[in-house]
């Protein structure tokens, strides 16, 4: 996939006013519903004036370093001023966040700031993906506004199959990726189409604006947005040679707004902007777009305007990218004061602004809200168990932080998989044909979730391919234990496979054989075994023990009633104590009798 350019969204106002928790799916919460709000950098959690818990990231990075940027005092919100970035030397080429999230769609959004905290005056080119799909470009120079103000950017994606979803940051050249904050929260399966594009399609925001109105949304002001999305000022994207003017409801009641399964806020559709001067005036918008993708279009109204009461009174047509694709009747579809959506997928463009013009018919055109998202396509990925085997082996060998081991093993195919790894599409999804990890100073142990990495030993048909796409070279590093077997049929099926130059590997050919009871620095099933019986040995002799010294009675002992749901060991064993007790009495009677027959009491008559 090639890289897609977005537009930086700038937010700069902030309110005071807190956003009640049913508006804001991210004031519950991780523990609550799978939300996270990520202070990139920050060093401790806080809760903001809007009541939304941030949490420090040091439990989701794969490490970078914190960072604060130049003039912290333009910056009204605490996670905006702290920031993490990574230097590609310490931590590869990839360094990602880690999200614990459970299967289902969920918005993301991020900002990102420069305002120079590195004193080097350039900002840095980096690429973002989600889902191991990129998803956002960063180059530089960046625009003024973003570069200095910071920049905010979204969009909708599907979760990982496995236990976490990651963003992952990829560094240009030597630049450090950066990032000053980090968003994710559920939202409906079916929300913006989800029936049909869900699964297989991430959502880019490329604008999303509310027609004469200033920027809103929670988090950013009192308004709510049970989406948490933010509607940024359409001002900037309005074609200016045309006249416009701002309307709004004055106050009337919006119905049919913040409904399942978007959820638009209310507020969206109470302002609007129509046509100014002649009324054969258009209403029109310059997306930017990247003309590589498709585009789903959603337009917001609400016939808002009280002298409009009955069908036909205002009618326009829609054109997007020159082309004319509907009529639109407000009151006739819904009557007045009542929101209404509709939505429509651009594709094919050539130029890279997209024009969404409200031609009139009958009246003049109104609109109250517009979004534009680019349709990502899902990546492929490596097979799940796959990604768990690579990550296993990741912990086992210690991969050092600079070889980048980080998100998807293979994806997005933009960049090359992990270093020393090598992918192959099949139909199944990407798998791992090739590993060479030769002299990088491992000192793990090759974990047997290995074996799940079936294709490094699978034979590919042409024999001229053998060699260079199934190999596993780990020759030359300090690794020790016992190597699986898997690994080693590698070399047997016409592979390559190099364990050379590893003084502490074991248990097969060509190798020492293994210490009885050790393996991976630490006991085999053997020695677990081993160790289990003595333990229980040891248990059993100081059992006997305890009971010869502690439980076992004396010949004066009071014999006690046995209960009656006893096993009859435990009977016989009363009988026997009982037999004993009476014999030692009698023993005891017959001393106490003097040689004449009399009994006596330590010699006194």
């Amino acid at each position: 996939m090639q890289l897609l350019l977005l537009p930086l969204l700038v937010a700069a106002a902030v309110g005071l006013a807190r956003a009640a928790a049913t508006d804001d799916p991210f004031l519950s919460g991780a523990p609550g519903n799978h939300s996270y709000n990520i202070d990139c950098g920050g060093a401790a959690d806080f809760v903001s004036v809007f009541g939304r818990r941030w949490l420090a990231d040091q439990f989701f990075s794969a490490g970078g370093q914190a960072g604060m940027v130049a003039e912290p005092h333009r910056f009204p919100q605490p996670q905006e001023r702290t920031l993490r970035f990574f230097p590609p030397s310490s931590a590869g080429k990839s360094s990602c966040y880690s999200l614990p999230l459970p299967p289902g769609r969920y918005y993301l959004r991020l900002f990102s700031v420069y305002d120079n905290y590195d004193s080097k005056l350039r900002t840095p080119s980096f690429d973002v993906s989600a889902a191991a799909t990129l998803v956002l470009s960063f180059r530089s120079p960046w625009p003024e506004p973003a570069s200095r103000y910071g920049a905010y950017s979204d969009l909708i994606f599907p979760s990982a199959t496995s236990p976490t979803s990651d963003i992952c940051f990829y560094s240009l050249s030597t630049d450090a990726p950066v990032v000053a904050s980090i968003e994710v929260a559920p939202v409906h399966p079916l929300a913006y189409d989800g029936a049909t594009t869900g699964a297989d399609l991430i959502l880019v925001n490329y604008g999303r604006l509310t027609c004469g109105n200033n920027l809103f949304g929670p988090g950013f002001t009192n308004d709510s947005d049970a989406f948490s999305r933010v509607w940024q000022s359409d001002i900037d994207f309005r074609n200016n040679d045309l006249n416009y003017d701002a309307i709004t409801a004055g106050g009337r009641k919006i119905f049919g707004s913040n409904q399942p399964p978007n959820y638009f806020p209310t507020k969206l559709y109470t302002s609007a902007i129509t046509t100014g001067g002649d009324a054969s005036n258009e209403i029109e918008y310059l997306m930017p777009v990247d003309t590589r993708m498709s585009y789903m279009v959603w337009l917001h109204f609400a016939e808002i305007d009280a002298g409009i009461g009955s069908a036909g009174q205002r009618v326009f047509d829609v054109m997007l990218a020159g082309k004319n694709v509907t009529r639109i009747d407000i009151f006739k579809q819904v009557g007045g004061f009542t929101a209404f959506k509709w939505t429509y997928i651009v594709e094919n463009l050539t130029s890279s602004t997209m024009s969404v013009k409200l031609v009139p018919v009958v009246g003049r055109p109104i609109l109250c809200g517009l979004e534009n998202y680019a349709m990502v396509p899902l990546e492929t990925r490596t097979v799940p168990n796959q990604v768990a085997a690579m990550k296993a082996l990741k912990d086992s060998l210690k991969i050092p932080a600079r070889m980048g081991w980080n998100g998807d093993p293979c994806a997005p195919r933009t960049w090359d998989a992990w270093e020393g790894v090598t992918c192959l599409r099949k139909d199944k999804g990407l798998v791992i044909t090739q590993l060479d990890l030769a002299s990088q100073g491992l000192k793990g142990y090759i974990t047997d979730e290995i074996s799940h990495l079936t294709d490094l030993g699978s034979v590919i048909k042409p024999v001229y391919w053998r060699n260079s796409w199934h190999h596993s070279l780990l020759n030359n590093n300090q690794l020790d234990g016992q190597v699986p077997e898997r690994l080693y049929s590698i070399g047997v099926h016409g592979g390559v496979i190099d364990l050379s130059g590893n003084k502490g590997l074991c248990g097969v050919p060509t190798l020492p054989a293994c210490a009885l009871f050790w393996e991976k620095g630490g006991l085999n099933r053997t020695g677990k075994i081993a160790l289990g019986a003595s333990l229980g040995f040891v248990l059993l002799v100081t059992l006997i023990v305890v009971y010869i010294l502690c439980i076992r009675r004396g010949p004066y002992d009071y014999d006690f009633e046995f209960p009656q749901d006893l096993t009859s060991i435990s009977a016989i064993s009363a009988k026997r104590n009982r037999y004993q007790r009476a014999k030692s009495v009698m023993l005891a009677e017959m001393e106490a009798h003097g040689p004449d027959g009399y009994y006596t009491n330590g010699g006194a008559h």
